[in-house]
């Protein structure tokens, strides 16, 4: 069995150095390529939303004021997520609002991320962009709801991540006698040069 937790962050801007927080979290388990469990909530940081961000989320100052406490969203969060190794679609925003919503519970963020996009731009090439929806229209997965969500973003992320295991899988490509593309397996290939994992895959074709 190999498990991936795949994380979303709404957040009040683009920055934690900057003073910014998250506003939700979500989390869906990727289990051998297939979303298992799920983990939401809203979040109460103390920090205004702008105008323009609830506008594109559709999270208002009014919902953040009755959501449960940042700190407790996130220990709640850590616990769900254990040990499991993370990926995200842009990894580098989510893993600095997860590591640094952490630090402010008083909690470690030792997790390893991998990033969607980075291994988007190495399978797939040709795609139009690598946009989360756009690449979710370009491989038609399923509709998860709301852009710009928390739980639909990390579900978008998830049945993504699970089709990049797939796609490498019946590439031939995955480690060991199974083909298991496991999460050591894509830091692997995401570290890769993109002309390298091209040469890879037409190999196999």
């Amino acid at each position: 069995m190999s498990c991936i937790a795949v994380i979303d962050f709404e957040t009040t801007g683009g920055s934690p150095a900057l003073g910014d927080r998250a506003t939700e979290v979500a989390i869906v388990i990727l289990e051998d390529g297939r979303p298992v469990e799920r983990f939401q909530s809203l979040m109460n940081a103390g920090r205004p939303i702008p105008a323009f961000i609830s506008q594109l989320t559709g999270i208002t100052n009014a919902m953040i004021a009755a959501a449960p406490p940042a700190g407790q969203v996130m220990r709640e969060a850590a616990r769900f997520v254990g040990e499991l190794p993370m990926a995200a679609h842009n990894a580098a925003f989510d893993r600095r609002f997860w590591q640094a919503e952490l630090a402010l519970a008083g909690l470690a963020a030792p997790h390893p991320f991998i990033c969607t996009v980075m291994l988007s731009r190495r399978l797939y090439p040709d795609a139009p962009s690598h946009r989360l929806g756009d690449l979710a229209s370009y491989h038609r997965l399923p509709s998860t709801g709301q852009a710009h969500r928390a739980l639909a973003d990390a579900e978008m992320a998830a049945h993504l991540l699970g089709r990049m295991q797939d796609d490498l899988k019946h590439a031939g490509l995955g480690p060991g006698s199974e083909g298991r593309c496991d999460h050591d397996w894509l830091m692997r290939v995401q570290a890769l040069p993109k002309q390298r994992v091209a040469q890879m895959l037409a190999g196999t074709r």
